[in-house]
Parts: structure tokens; sequence; C-alpha cells
């Protein structure tokens, strides 16, 4: 039968493999569903509702929850934490930081449910799916440290950073940058993208390995040791303070709704 489970807690790491040593591929934040596969002594095999994307995780980690309440979450208005870290006080007076990207379901003057858990949240602290633009949600992720697999402000990847900043505003874009790359529009030249597009990049065997956001000027942001700010041409990023090309463009995408 199949299993179903919603993140609790402020973020939990998704595993390569079923062991607490084996490489970070993923991370759930608050709100994230999930279906379960497989199990392996503590560990779930699961993938998120969201993406499909697969993984491991400790069992301990994650709330089981029923069909009903999968389906009440998944179809749900939802809204997201727009500071970089967010008190939500359960009945129990139980605090819980929930990072930027954490996921409140139906939430009525601050008030929000998770499988008969109660929850308040300041009104000031969260906003309604796509009530704000891909670009300021971008902006509040500038200087974030680049963490493999990491989908919070306190440590992003890449595609992760691409993948939060569509999610909150109300559209799924898949886990990996070249995943990510399937989806969309192919936009043929640089002069014809617009703010808000995707630049993909390759290495040298062709393979895509990295992605940002276009920005007005001839500017992309990206995670790169920190979510940063560079230039961009149809050769790819140029980084000012080395001086060289530090990622080869490889395709334009447009993701629309």
């Amino acid at each position: 039968m199949q299993e179903f489970g919603v993140c609790e807690l402020s973020m939990v790491p998704v595993r390569k493999q079923p062991s607490e040593t084996s490489e970070m591929v993923n991370q759930l934040l608050f709100g994230d569903l999930i279906k379960v596969y497989d199990s392996q002594n503590n560990w779930l095999l699961i993938h998120t509702y969201h993406d499909d994307y697969e993984g491991w995780i400790d069992k301990n980690m994650i709330t089981n929850i029923n069909k009903t309440e999968f389906k009440r979450l998944a179809n749900g208005k939802p809204s997201f934490v727009i500071e970089a870290s967010a008190k939500a006080e359960s009945e129990t007076n139980t605090q819980l930081n929930i990072p930027r990207g954490g996921r409140l379901t139906d939430v009525n003057d601050g008030n929000f449910e998770i499988s008969g858990n109660r929850y308040s949240i300041d009104n000031n602290l969260f906003i309604q799916a796509g009530t704000i633009s891909l670009t300021d949600l971008a902006m509040r992720y500038l200087g974030s440290p680049y963490m493999w697999g990491g989908r919070s402000p306190f440590g992003i990847d890449c595609s992760g950073l691409i993948q939060i900043i569509f999610k909150m505003i109300d559209m799924n874009l898949k886990r990996d940058a070249s995943q990510q790359a399937e989806q969309g529009i192919n936009i043929d030249f640089i002069n014809e993208s617009k703010e808000g597009d995707l630049a993909f990049f390759d290495n040298s065997e062709g393979k895509i390995i990295h992605v940002g956001i276009i920005l007005e000027d001839n500017r992309i942001l990206h995670a790169s040791g920190t979510v940063r700010i560079d230039k961009l041409d149809h050769h790819g990023i140029f980084n000012d303070s080395q001086n060289k090309y530090t990622h080869n463009l490889r395709i334009i995408k447009r993701i629309q709704s």
C-alpha cells in the first residue's frame, strides 16, 4: 500500500543511499509532501510530490499522513515563507523555524494545520504563491552559500535555487539542471531573452551542469560559491573578480505557466 508523508521539520536531508554518511542529493523543506516507495531498516525511499525526485530519508524525520490529508495538502491554497526563516508556533507552544520556501497550506489569518497539528505564524512572514515577482524572490537569495543538494537560504545549489524560486510563484520545475533544461521553450539568441528566462551551461562533455536566472542588462543570478550576479553573453558567464569565463552557455529556456 502506498504510504504518504509531509515534512514537518525545518529541513530534512535526502540521501543518495540509506545511510547518514551518504551524499545529500536534495532537501525537504517544511510542508513538502512525499510518497514512500520502499524501506530499509530506519530509512525510507521516497519521491517528492512536486517533482518526483527520488532519495532516502530517515523515517523519524517525516510525519506519516493518510491519503485524505495528503490530497488536502496537495490541493490546498499554497503560501510560502518569504523571510530567511520564520517562527511558527504550534498548539503545544513548540516553536519551529521555517526557512524561506517552506510551504504553508490554506493559511487563515496566520493559522494553518498539518495532520491535526495547528500552527500560527505572523502574517508578515509569508506570501501567497504567485504574489511576488520572480526577480524579487531571486534577489532575496543573494549571498546565500552554495551547498550541493541544498534548497534553503542557508545552503543552496544552482538548480535548487531555480526550483524553489519558481515553486514560490506556483510553478513546479524538476530538481536537476539537466532536467530543468528539458522544460519550457527554446530561446534561440541571447538578445531575444527576457528577465526571468533560464540560462543553462554545459561542461566539456556537453552535459548540462549549471543554471541561472537571466536579469536585465546582460546579467545573470546564479549559485556558484555563493548566490551572486555576474555578466552574461553568448559565450557564457564572465566573472569580473576572476577576470575569466566560468561557465559555457548551452541553451536558454523560457518557462511558461
